[in-house]
């Protein structure tokens, strides 16, 4: 198998390093000591771009609260402010008009209710940091220390919580989608669900971060989470934490396919594929004669293992592109020869919990007619987040550019669309509830190019076998299409309507 000697999630990152020693400020004498040991630490490594007479002035804004606000003048933790303002009005995927942020800033100061006078500095500058990245997208957050350090566990896979990827809707935390065989998926929670209160307290009027620490908390202890679910009434929850171990890929034999089912793309991805290919021709004897590879519910993680899983079927061509506001965040990912499944036939399942990094792979799988995909159309989450790390702690979990597919178009808003459309059939007791996709939050980021859904065929699931445990349908329906005589006579015998 084809393998990365530089991954481009190393690279991107290299990129967003080194972004932030291009952008160090010379913090302005009007706004802040420079002889505190931040802005000689900050001198010392650079001097960035001077601000505007308007962006200055916003800054004195926030320092007439900051000096209201706080017990006691700390000058490094303004510097620290200053700093991770200026990486924001400056990486940002686009420009945000100076006044914007700073707004945003002073109402996450004031949100906490806490009287004049007696915030610590730290403590003002997390909340107006909180609330200055959530006022961008669903995606970008500020990191205190912990989080920053939380989140180097998560790529690797494993972690402390409850098992679900989450991001903001209408003010509530909307799960993206649960993780398997983690506490938040065997209590049932869904893709699309809304966590509205948190052992009571309201999420309402708090920001992602802050809504995460609370449901943050030590593994053998138990959280109560309110869902809002489309079509029942709210309902609670009483879920135990755990230690949360991602087995990023899993496989079977079911009869002479392969099936695989990557579930997140965090670093054990790579291996855990060519395991996968290992095992199951050992299993089999030989290649399998179709493979349905399941992303189904899986929200994403890391590029270059979506890039990775890409060009393990891909001999040639373009995976992705990343175009940011600046050149140096741009760049493009294309695939080498070497196919993992030696050519059979692919179906690849996605649904409304296919994000981020699912969508990269779908998208290139589709364009290069490797693969078909099927299901249902995905979350269209087609953001890139880079981390930056911040002076004395913490970090930005900063947007800074878009994924677009190799037909151009980008994925954000749209997602990828299915090559053949599973119908869900609707019944009096249970109807159909369509899923909320990235597009439906009111601060998601528009599309920037239209969308291209080309032939879809739209098919019953009814028709098809119950497959395992869980009577899996979709997994039937795309085993049958991989026996079928042709593609023409499978959607010929379980087609609703064609050429939508």
């Amino acid at each position: 198998m084809k393998r990365w000697k530089g991954s481009p999630q190393s690279i991107l990152l290299g990129i967003a390093l080194m972004m932030s020693l291009a952008v160090l400020p010379t913090i302005s004498g009007c706004v802040s000591d420079p002889e505190s040991p931040l802005s000689r630490v900050l001198n010392v490594v650079g001097h960035g771009v001077p601000l505007s007479k308007q962006a200055a002035r916003e800054l004195e804004r926030f320092e007439d609260v900051y000096q209201k606000y706080v017990s006691s003048l700390d000058e490094d933790q303004f510097d620290y402010f200053v700093f991770a303002y200026r990486q924001i009005r400056a990486n940002y995927v686009h420009k945000i008009p100076d006044a914007d942020l700073i707004d945003a800033a002073i109402e996450g100061v004031e949100a906490t209710e806490i009287e004049p006078g007696m915030m610590e500095p730290a403590k003002l500058v997390e909340a107006a940091l909180d609330a200055m990245a959530a006022s961008l997208d669903p995606h970008t957050a500020y990191m205190n220390g912990e989080e920053y350090r939380e989140s180097f566990v998560r790529i690797k896979g494993e972690f402390g919580g409850l098992g679900i990827e989450v991001t903001m809707q209408d003010g509530f935390v909307k799960v993206v989608s649960p993780i398997e065989d983690t506490p938040a998926a065997r209590s049932d929670l869904k893709s699309g669900d809304l966590i509205t209160h948190v052992d009571g307290d309201p999420i309402k009027g708090k920001t992602l971060g802050q809504a995460v620490k609370k449901m943050r908390g030590k593994p053998g202890t138990d959280i109560a989470l309110k869902i809002h679910r489309v079509g029942v009434d709210d309902f609670v929850v009483s879920i135990t934490r755990a230690i949360i171990t991602v087995r990023a890929v899993k496989w079977r034999m079911e009869g002479d396919i392969g099936y695989v089912r990557v579930s997140a793309f965090t670093e054990p991805m790579e291996d855990g594929i060519i395991k996968a290919f290992q095992s199951l021709r050992a299993e089999y004897g030989r290649d399998p004669k179709g493979i349905v590879l399941d992303l189904r519910n899986n929200p994403g993680g890391l590029l270059d293992q979506s890039v990775i899983l890409s060009d393990a079927f891909l001999e040639e061509g373009e995976i992705v592109s990343v175009r940011g506001r600046h050149s140096h965040s741009s760049s493009s990912f294309t695939a080498e020869p070497g196919d993992l499944a030696n050519g059979v036939p692919i179906v690849l399942l996605i649904n409304g919990g296919s994000a981020s990094a699912s969508e990269i792979v779908a998208s290139a799988l589709k364009h290069h007619k490797r693969a078909i995909i099927m299901g249902r159309q995905s979350f269209g989450k087609g953001s890139v987040q880079s981390i930056m790390a911040l002076p004395i702690d913490g970090a930005l979990k900063l947007t800074t550019a878009m994924y677009y597919g190799p037909d151009g178009k980008t994925l954000q808003a749209h997602g990828v669309a299915p090559d053949i459309i599973l119908e869900v059939e609707k019944t009096e007791n249970e109807p159909v509830v369509k899923g909320r996709k990235e597009a439906d939050n009111p601060k998601a980021l528009a599309a920037l190019s239209s969308e291209m859904k080309g032939k879809q065929s739209k098919i019953s699931i009814s028709m098809c076998e119950e497959i395992g445990e869980r009577k899996d349908k979709e997994l039937g329906c795309a085993i049958s299409y991989l026996h079928a005589i042709s593609p023409a006579k499978f959607i010929e015998e379980h087609a609703i309507n064609q050429n939508m």
